[in-house]
């Protein structure tokens, strides 16, 4: 027997506003909207879902755990430039110049970076 990951939990002093910057960004859509949080998952329900949950305070430290996420059917570049206008924001976590992945935070500050070959790359090397 092994264990399955069902969630990702992300403490956030919004919620909504983070879970609707990630189903914009995923293509995702709100599973459950409520007190405890609001999760999504994409849209057949298939996990890992993402549960962002209500803490009273702001971000204050780089994330511990983040998320790399890949262009699918567009450039880095693009994907990039898409997520900006989302809201996402460029982020420094101490990466050098010549590193091949972007990293960026959410609206709450959140770490996550875009890597450098898209979905299709990738499996196309399979």
């Amino acid at each position: 027997m092994t264990s399955a990951i069902a969630a990702l939990a992300v403490d956030a002093h919004d919620p909504r506003r983070v879970a609707d910057f990630w189903t914009a960004a995923l293509g995702w859509e709100i599973v459950e909207d409520g007190d405890e949080g609001v999760s999504i998952a994409p849209a057949d329900r298939s996990l890992p879902a993402i549960d962002f949950l209500p803490v009273p305070e702001p971000k204050t430290v780089k994330n511990r755990l983040h998320l790399d996420i890949r262009a699918d059917g567009t450039s880095q570049a693009e994907e990039v430039e898409r997520l900006l206008g989302l809201g996402a924001t460029r982020a420094d976590v101490g990466q050098g110049p010549d590193v091949t992945w972007v990293v960026l935070a959410d609206p709450e500050g959140n770490e996550f970076c875009v890597l450098s070959r898209s979905v299709q790359e990738v499996a196309a090397e399979r």
